[in-house]
């Protein structure tokens, strides 16, 4: 007697599925195994394409592993932009063994995947956190400021990094060689690795903050300029974790 069409799904959905069963499956007439049997076909084409895009994104860490480095750090920032809160940068060193599937940009990814992406690299790797404050970024300049953050993670990291891979920039400040890499987020999975934990940590801090500013609406655009956040700019002022050396928040405090 044939499994039932809810049977044979509930088999898939368990991903205890072998190749025998598998080739039985493809040989059944019903439309609805063969429909089955189609999304399981393009659930493993897909699980292959992100293994593949994994496997070119690991091409900067091995040059540097053959070149004798042994602990290389992804570099990145989240938050240049915004007219409120802080920069935050990413420093992530992985374990060879490390694989995650469908890791990339975190600007790319759902919310829902960057915390849980967040929490598996909190777990399974070294990762170091800076933060530069509002005030800081008008003292320094965001750029100046944006470096500065990048060197806190660093420091916040358990070993110290021989090699730097960092999403377009160099930090002079830190002594030992870098390679700036142009889009590197959607490059190296380092610096992939690194760009979910400063935006994850930024979008956390913004969101605590929303609690003490509920105005501005920080929760949802974590501090770029919105016409909710103009508008809220105009009607309460300006915030103590405003950039006031920003056009846009400056305009208000000259007002």
């Amino acid at each position: 007697m044939k499994p039932t069409i809810k049977e044979i799904k509930h088999r898939f959905q368990s991903g205890e599925i072998t190749e025998s069963e598998l080739e039985a499956f493809r040989l059944d007439e019903r439309k609805g195994v063969k429909h089955i049997v189609a999304q399981h076909d393009r659930k493993m084409e897909e699980k292959k394409r992100l293994k593949e895009r994994f496997e070119e994104m690991l091409s900067f860490e091995n040059y540097y592993k053959e070149k004798g480095k042994r602990c290389i750090a992804g570099i990145d920032e989240a938050g240049r932009g915004p007219l409120a809160g802080p920069v935050v940068a990413g420093a992530v060193i992985l374990p060879d063994d490390f694989f995650l599937e469908g890791l990339y940009d975190s600007k790319q990814l759902s919310v829902h995947k960057r915390e849980e992406y967040y929490e598996y690299i909190q777990e399974n790797a070294d990762v170091g956190v800076g933060m530069v404050t509002s005030e800081e970024i008008d003292h320094l300049n965001i750029y100046r400021a944006t470096k500065l953050a990048m060197q806190r993670a660093v420091d916040q990291l358990s070993e110290k990094p021989d090699q730097l891979l960092i999403d377009a920039m160099k930090v002079e400040a830190i002594s030992c060689e870098q390679e700036s890499i142009v889009k590197g987020d959607q490059r190296s999975v380092s610096i992939a690795a690194a760009s979910i934990m400063a935006k994850v940590s930024r979008d956390r801090f913004m969101k605590e903050l929303s609690w003490e500013y509920p105005s501005y609406d920080f929760d949802l655009n974590q501090g770029y300029g919105t016409k909710n956040h103009l508008d809220a700019l105009k009607t309460h002022g300006v915030t103590p974790h405003h950039r006031k050396s920003f056009a846009p928040v400056k305009e208000r405090i000259l007002l």
